[in-house]
């Protein structure tokens, strides 16, 4: 189905402006949608996408803001988030909306069950769960409990939910961000089938990529205002870059060159079980040296965080090899450990291991090198100094360190991690998809930031699922598969192709021997 540029929109926003307490949100934005469209809603964090969502799914209730915007040229006057479900408007957000103890079915249908002599129909729930994955091509067992699937398949199994509501409008804010790369293929089908049968789609995302490969339109948000709306064939990644930053980019990896110097960290031979026992990691062997960049990629479950995080002293257990942290044997016990010997790591999941989002900025900063401030008491006025002073480094947008983290960005949020990692005076730095999730402006800030510590003589290993994120910042990387080294390459002999080759022929090989 191509989508009629002439077709009346099935959602029309007229001059929507949303203000909080000294900040103006939104001001005078209009956006349209068509039936069947997949309309790309792109800017930094803070542009103002959020707002608009919220908006338009009942969170900011009619009255809250001022302007209209109306399905199918009636006004929506939303009191509620039933309200909007009610005319079909669905929302997945990145934070999954699942009751993890319950079934895919029962999640599936929660909030509308059908019902039969006034009791729950369950026979109904698990055959209509089962037709709906088996229509959108998702391998779950429609038993199988939510809090046992991977993050992936819970994002798969949220959109199913939306749209068994009949959903003529759905709402995707960083649909991607855990998916594996079959699993953005799976929902960029599931997407296509959807624009087939007429639904139109808002899109929301930081990944540029994914963006010129499903969306009809564009449209770019700044500080709240609506900068440009466009066809997507009409445009290009750097316009669109351009628009979302307010100047021009030339160089999205912008990784100086160093002169690598003596060996930081070496591992050799390094196997590992999990809690269970059973053998995840294979024989790992790196070095990583001063003021060098390690990149290391891999697909998802290949055993790249679960390297990181064995070395860190964070998961499972070494069966085998040796380890040495400048020169000398490391086997942390627990991440304290690697912490007081110099390495740290700023984790893939921010939210879930690297902040406690209800405390402040300040509390959070200092949660990894509270002992070098600590003479029997705190010193308080020591640990705001030097707080004030990584908030100024790190340009760490908020209005004091009294702010709790869970108000900030996702940028910023990211930059707290990487601060109170750096507080700690490490000699190496281990980040997992340190950019997952920020957008283009934060993440060359976190890429100036690497330069700046490789510049200082540390060394930083970098784990990326972006590949031109692997390519544009590392000096060397490493690709794994399925717990093992799938192959290394210098800078300048790797490419994407190569890179991915190495991951799939080694993942093809193992299988076929499995197999024989």
């Amino acid at each position: 189905m191509m989508v009629d540029s002439v077709a009346e929109p099935i959602l029309r926003v007229e001059q929507l402006t949303k203000r909080f307490p000294g900040v103006v949100a939104l001001r005078d934005v209009s956006f349209d949608l068509r039936p069947g469209e997949i309309h790309a809603l792109c800017g930094e964090n803070g542009a103002g996408k959020s707002t608009l969502i919220k908006a338009l799914s009942g969170i900011h209730p009619h009255g809250s803001y001022d302007g209209r915007f109306f399905i199918h040229d009636e006004e929506a006057v939303f009191h509620s988030v039933s309200d909007a479900e009610h005319v079909g408007i669905a929302v997945i957000y990145q934070e999954l909306a699942l009751v993890d103890q319950m079934s895919v079915a029962e999640n599936i249908a929660l909030g509308a069950e059908p019902t039969r002599n006034g009791l729950i129909d369950w026979d109904l729930v698990y055959s209509e769960a089962l037709h709906l994955l088996s229509d959108f091509h998702i391998d779950v067992d429609p038993v199988a409990r939510v809090c046992d699937l991977g993050t992936g398949k819970q994002q798969l199994v949220e959109i199913v939910k939306g749209l068994r509501k009949r959903s003529r409008i759905l709402i995707l804010d960083e649909p991607t961000a855990a998916l594996t790369e079959s699993e953005v293929a799976a929902l960029m089908a599931i997407l296509r089938n959807l624009r087939q049968q007429g639904i139109a789609c808002i899109y929301i995302s930081h990944k540029l990529d994914e963006v010129f490969a499903i969306s009809d339109r564009i449209t770019v948000l700044r500080d709240g205002q609506v900068v440009s709306t466009c066809n997507t064939a009409e445009t290009n990644p750097s316009e669109v870059i351009k628009n979302m930053v307010a100047r021009d980019i030339k160089n999205l990896f912008p990784r100086r060159p160093t002169e690598p110097g003596d060996v930081l960290l070496r591992v050799e031979g390094l196997n590992a079980c999990d809690d269970d026992g059973h053998q995840v990691l294979h024989d790992i062997a790196f070095e990583v040296r001063k003021g060098q960049v390690l990149g290391i990629g891999g697909l998802m479950g290949s055993g790249r965080s679960e390297t990181l995080l064995c070395l860190f002293g964070g998961w499972g257990r070494r069966i085998g090899g040796q380890v040495e942290l400048n020169g000398k044997p490391f086997a942390p016990i627990i991440p304290r450990d690697a912490i007081a010997s110099g390495l740290v790591l700023v984790s893939e999941d921010r939210k879930r291991y690297g902040l406690i989002l209800d405390q402040s900025i300040g509390f959070n900063l200092s949660l990894s090198s509270l002992e070098t401030l600590t003479r029997g008491f705190i010193d308080r006025s020591a640990e705001v100094a030097r707080n004030r002073e990584v908030v100024k480094s790190l340009r760490i947008k908020a209005p004091s360190l009294e702010s709790t983290v869970q108000s900030l960005s996702g940028g910023n949020q990211q930059k707290v991690v990487i601060g109170k990692a750096l507080l700690a005076k490490p000699d190496v730095i281990f980040l997992d998809e340190p950019t997952r999730g920020i957008d283009v402006a934060a993440k060359l800030e976190v890429y100036e930031l690497i330069n700046q510590l490789t510049d200082e003589g540390k060394a930083v290993v970098l784990i990326s699922s972006e590949l031109p994120e692997l390519l544009g910042m590392s000096d060397r990387i490493i690709m794994m598969a399925e717990g093992r080294i799938a192959g290394e390459f210098r800078r300048d002999e790797a490419t994407e192709e190569t890179l991915l080759a190495a991951a799939i022929r080694v993942t093809t090989k193992d299988r076929g021997k499995a197999a024989s």
